[in-house]
């Protein structure tokens, strides 16, 4: 583990039917960066994973979407898969967290169908962004720039997509938290 987002915490925000490799694997890599991570999810008790079209493992939630503050965390992660970003963009309360974070200016990380759950919440006029192909339509509608690139940083949005950009999309979203507290950091030494 490194410390270069010590003191950081991270919100994946799911529900049943996430691609598990889109929760899992930048998960892990925020954890090794030394950030706290905490599912948040609708579901109380635990979530539903996918293997692309076969069910993957269940996971623990962490906060009940009901009990989660967005004040209490410096970023958002929001998983791909079909179902997952379909319940989230569905359900009220998942739509007003996301707003949350931007409204705060807080980061954000969306994967293939995570965007979805940015439309609902109103985030992607005017943002250039990739995400699963099937959706740059949706994208599009919404005032977005779809964009067929691997990773995309555009207002405090960290956008990919599919599973096979994982590596880079991990990557953007732990240099952006870190450049994040290390402004902070200069802006209160200064």
């Amino acid at each position: 583990m490194n410390a270069l987002l010590l003191n950081k915490r991270v919100a994946i925000l799911a529900a049943d039917g996430f691609e598990q490799s889109e929760l899992q694997k930048p998960m892990m890599a925020l954890e090794e960066a030394g950030a706290t991570v905490s599912i948040v999810s609708p579901n109380p008790k635990t979530i539903q994973g996918m293997r692309h079209a076969d069910k993957g493992d269940e996971f623990e939630v962490d906060i009940p979407l009901d009990d989660a503050k967005p004040a209490e965390f410096d970023a958002l992660l929001l998983p791909g898969g079909l179902m997952n970003p379909d319940e989230l963009r569905s359900t009220p309360a998942a739509v007003k967290f996301v707003r949350a974070f931007a409204k705060a200016g807080k980061l954000i990380a969306a994967i293939c169908h995570g965007p979805w759950v940015l439309i609902e919440a109103g985030l992607v006029k005017g943002l250039r962004l990739p995400s699963w192909p099937a959706i740059q339509t949706d994208i599009r509608n919404a005032g977005g720039t779809w964009v067929d690139e691997e990773v995309v940083f555009d207002r405090a949005i960290v956008t990919s997509r599919k599973p096979d950009d994982i590596p880079a999309f991990n990557a953007k979203m732990i240099e952006e938290l870190g450049r994040a507290s290390a402004d902070v950091k200069s802006a209160m030494t200064s």
